[in-house]
């Protein structure tokens, strides 16, 4: 019989798949292509769900953030300590990823903390009050399925983003629809 557990790891597991596919075999001209001036890049929504899985999975936990332990911060070498939210068009503009291997490694380090984590959880577990923040608070199980919620959203928005401007079977279907669409910009050149 499945656990709540096992459901919370299958979910995981399903983000740092569509993470990895969302990712893989880009360059970073593709990781920081803007469909929009206003929208976020793939290398920015790779970042910013893995810094919030992150961010959330540790403080509920009550251990340090990968971010820090692993190193990561240097890394990506970002020109502000926040995981995100709220962040200008100009600051989104700024989270510059070298490569897919950037996002899939730091991803991976926090997968691999969450799988921990969760792999111990029992259900009377998930009841625990973890934010008091927000009426009404937040628990364990709350918290978790927010995180699985946010990381998927944003895994496909990446996925999205890709299918609109990297990948080649989909640019010439993209050239075809945008002719009849003002204003649709043009896929980064390779």
């Amino acid at each position: 019989m499945a656990t709540t557990a096992d459901l919370l790891l299958d979910g995981f597991a399903r983000v740092r798949d569509a993470v990895h596919h969302a990712v893989e075999g880009l360059d970073a001209e593709q990781l920081a292509y803007r469909i929009d001036p206003a929208a976020n890049s793939i290398g920015w929504l790779g970042w910013h769900l893995t810094r919030v899985q992150d961010d959330h999975v540790a403080d509920v936990m009550g251990t340090e953030q990968v971010w820090l332990t692993g190193g990561w911060a240097n890394r990506f070498d970002v020109p502000f300590d926040t995981v995100g939210y709220g962040q200008s068009s100009d600051e989104v503009g700024q989270v510059r990823v070298s490569s897919p291997e950037l996002i899939t490694g730091y991803y991976d380090a926090v997968h691999e903390q969450t799988v921990r984590y969760v792999r111990e959880l029992r259900d009377e577990d998930l009841d625990r009050v973890v934010d008091t923040a927000w009426n009404p608070p937040v628990t364990l199980a709350v918290r978790l399925v927010s995180v699985l919620n946010d990381d998927l959203q944003h895994a496909g928005q990446a996925a999205f983003i890709r299918a609109c401007c990297c990948d080649a079977e989909h640019r010439a279907r993209q050239t075809t629809w945008c002719s009849s669409v003002t204003g649709c910009p043009s896929p980064p050149s390779r």
